[in-house]
């Protein structure tokens, strides 16, 4: 039961990451992550290519986007609200 709270907890606090719901959190709990912290630093297209071989088909790119905003929250303490909006990420 305490590992269940113990992930229940963690899919909860990746929720506090702009852009992120139920099913971002489990995503980054299938690629590994046990917390925001360990986002900072990651590259957001390795993220992206880990998904996609994890869920064995291409994921809408979108998620793409969505992990540059997630990696950008986690390695900053300053934000550009701009930057926290996961659509201002494509590029």
């Amino acid at each position: 039961m305490t590992n269940n709270m113990n992930k229940q907890e963690t899919l909860k606090s990746f929720q506090e990451i702009p852009g992120v719901g139920k099913s971002v959190s489990q995503d980054f709990w299938n690629l590994g992550f046990r917390s925001i912290r360990e986002l900072n630093g990651a590259i957001p297209e390795e993220l992206y290519m880990k998904l996609c071989d994890f869920q064995k088909t291409q994921v809408d790119r979108c998620m793409l986007y969505v992990f540059r905003c997630a990696v950008y929250y986690a390695s900053n303490k300053d934000y550009d609200p701009e930057l926290l909006k996961w659509w201002n990420w494509k590029g």
